[in-house]
């Protein structure tokens, strides 16, 4: 049977990130994905200026519930970028009202990058984050996001493998039963994820060749990579390598473009292999 999914982030018109990355992955992977805007906004807000926004946030209920009332399954629950503090205990209801039996709730705590919380957010919203990510089976945090989750000080890389040993453990304390860290690197060659089943206690690091450079919207493809992995029925291990890979060559394939790093990477082009790797 058809997977379904229900993908809670903003949609940016122009530059990709968070819904139109998302929408396109899932459902390239063969799977149903349904959407609940949290902010409309005319660009991404990574570089650009003069960008319109609006906050969705007094539709996200009346969505859930009037699939609620379809009586709708979902094998996953996705959520991303929110638009206000407001909007975290708006998702955390909306979990509840549609989260059943074997569904699996992802949370990518979109709020920080380069050891700083984005500027659209109040100092508090990472103590607000952290209770979403406490209501989820996976969470997807970068190095930045997992200092703010954990109330430590931001520490740069290259790091050593049982640095990030730690921090994975520290985020599963907060209840995930899978967390997946992003932006770790070892040395300057190579930079990829961790991931950690709590269940199992297995850690993994999984790299790709490091391309130099910020690139927005990678964060994203990740996360939408590694669920399209998921519901396909790879491991943990498994799905974030794919997503370290499917990530690295979108990058690639952007910088060789030499694209304006703001539009977002070349991920489109990539996606006939992606599905060549998850067998469709």
């Amino acid at each position: 049977m058809q997977k379904r999914v229900a993908a809670i982030h903003d949609i940016s018109c122009f530059g990709k990130c968070s819904l139109t990355v998302a929408l396109p992955i899932l459902s390239a992977a063969g799977i149903e994905t349904s959407v609940i805007p949290t902010a409309v906004l005319s660009t991404h807000t990574g570089g650009f200026t003069g960008y319109t926004y609006r906050d969705l946030a007094e539709d996200i209920l009346p969505i859930a519930r009037h699939w609620q009332s379809l009586n709708l399954h979902f094998d996953a629950l996705y959520s991303g970028f929110l638009g206000s503090f407001e909007q975290i205990a708006i998702v955390k209801d909306v979990f509840g009202r549609l989260r059943s039996d074997g569904t699996l709730v992802v949370v990518d705590p979109v709020m920080a990058d380069n050891g700083e919380l984005y500027k659209v957010f109040p100092a508090d919203f990472p103590l607000g984050m952290r209770t979403l990510c406490e209501n989820a089976d996976v969470i997807v945090p970068n190095m930045t996001e997992a200092a703010l989750l954990l109330d430590k000080p931001y520490r740069e890389g290259p790091y050593d493998e049982a640095y990030i040993r730690r921090v994975l453990q520290s985020l599963a304390a907060l209840g995930p039963r899978y967390v997946v860290l992003t932006g770790v690197y070892c040395d300057e060659a190579r930079l990829g994820a961790a991931t950690l089943d709590q269940k199992t206690g297995e850690v993994s690091m999984l790299f790709a060749p490091r391309i130099a450079g910020y690139y927005h919207g990678t964060g994203d493809v990740f996360a939408s990579t590694l669920l399209a992995g998921l519901l396909r029925g790879l491991p943990i291990a498994g799905a974030a390598q794919l997503a370290v890979d499917f990530t690295q060559g979108s990058i690639a394939r952007t910088r060789e473009a030499g694209t304006d790093i703001r539009f977002g990477v070349n991920f489109e082009e990539g996606i006939p292999a992606l599905l060549d790797r998850l067998g469709l």
